[in-house]
């Protein structure tokens, strides 16, 4: 062989084995890159589906109201000389607020006493003649027509002092009215008069007195839900709703006392369509107020063997409701649901799940449709973990 045709060969054998590198070498990476691509399990938290009788409440937005709401006027007309009371204090029935000045009402009852005395005087007067004059026609002393005509004047003069009187008793009334005093039991607002104002008979409101114990809580309730509540009722709304209202305040705790239904609207509202309920609540240490906004909690009925989930599991896509099923295989199935109440913080499945299913509580957001699970089972109290 010559030299020439060494070195074609060996120049071809060495082509060969860096081919044959380059295919080990691509290889590998492909078998690795197939490695990390492989699909791996999702990390999940998940529970079953909670059945159990769950008691099912309605909740209404309701506001508290005073059941009497009193503006103050005065029958009489002066200056505002003293205030017994301040502003947003608690007063109570027949307790005196305000004192017009009476020195003008005080004059008036001395001029109608005078003048009740000087109409006496002049009965008395001509009740004496009119007894004179009878024993003189009686004796045909004097005609009949003269007797007659002071019987008149003498039951005119009667009828003066009944009017004497009356303005008296009058004047007297008006001079007590000269002190406000408050009609009802209740809490005096702060936009009251002040000192040396001049109060109007019968136009200027002085203060408002709001009842406070106990009060009304108003709600509405829409023509849909009364229905529902009839039916139920067979005629009339459940004593179990009428007799046992909760409130929840405004920061979220609940009222220790139990309201229950006094009134209700004779119709459905031209304007909201709702009918408006009014709930009385006793108020022994003025915790409620006029004006609060609070959710009046009614049970309507225990559902038997309700369907229960966490709040937490629930997506919202579009006004459609999802949850994460785990299949028998741990595989992601997303499944929509029909919700009914919110019980604390739990919802009631109305449609969509049965008690053996499980729902992802915890990744949701990370987990596709079919994607592998490692799923750690939670209980819906201890949320104790069970690795599956």
């Amino acid at each position: 062989m010559s030299i020439k045709g060494s070195k074609k060969l060996y120049i071809g054998l060495l082509a060969v084995v860096v081919l044959l590198g380059i295919v080990v070498v691509r290889s590998g990476i492909l078998s690795k890159t197939q490695l990390n691509t492989a699909p791996q399990a999702v990390v999940v938290k998940a529970m079953q589906v909670v059945t159990r009788d769950t008691p099912v409440s309605r909740e209404f937005v309701g506001q508290v109201k005073a059941k009497s709401e009193v503006k103050i006027m005065s029958k009489v007309a002066g200056n505002v000389v003293a205030k017994m009371v301040n502003g947003g204090d608690t007063v109570y029935k027949g307790q005196p607020l305000f004192q017009i000045d009476n020195k003008q009402y005080r004059t008036a009852i001395n001029s109608a006493r005078a003048a009740l005395l000087k109409s006496q005087a002049t009965l008395n007067n001509t009740q004496k003649d009119v007894a004179r004059y009878q024993k003189l026609a009686a004796l045909k002393g004097i005609a009949q027509q003269t007797v007659d005509a002071y019987v008149s004047q003498a039951e005119e003069e009667a009828a003066t002092v009944e009017v004497s009187r009356a303005t008296l008793q009058q004047a007297i009334e008006d001079e007590q009215d000269t002190l406000i005093v408050s009609p009802v039991d209740g809490r005096i607002d702060v936009n009251d008069v002040s000192l040396g104002y001049y109060v109007a008979a019968g136009s200027t409101t002085m203060a408002t007195v709001s009842s406070i114990n106990p009060v009304w809580v108003q709600f509405s309730m829409s023509e849909t839900e009364y229905l529902e509540f009839i039916r139920n009722g067979n005629g009339s709304l459940p004593a179990n709703f009428k007799e046992h209202l909760k409130l929840v305040l405004g920061d979220g705790t609940e009222y220790p006392l139990i309201g229950r239904v006094e009134q209700i609207d004779r119709g459905i509202s031209n304007t909201t369509g709702t009918i408006t309920i009014k709930a009385s609540f006793d108020n022994p240490q003025n915790y409620l107020l006029p004006g609060m906004f609070a959710r009046v909690v009614a049970q309507e009925t225990v559902r038997q063997g309700a369907l229960l989930i966490p709040q937490k599991a629930v997506k919202e896509v579009l006004d459609n409701t999802f949850v994460i099923v785990v299949t028998e295989d741990n595989k992601a199935e997303s499944r929509q649901v029909k919700l009914g109440d919110r019980i604390g913080n739990m919802w009631l499945v109305e449609e969509g799940l049965s008690g053996t299913d499980r729902v992802i509580v915890d990744g949701i957001d990370k987990v596709k449709q079919g994607n592998a699970l490692q799923v750690t089972m939670i209980q819906p109290d201890a949320q104790t973990p069970a690795r599956q």
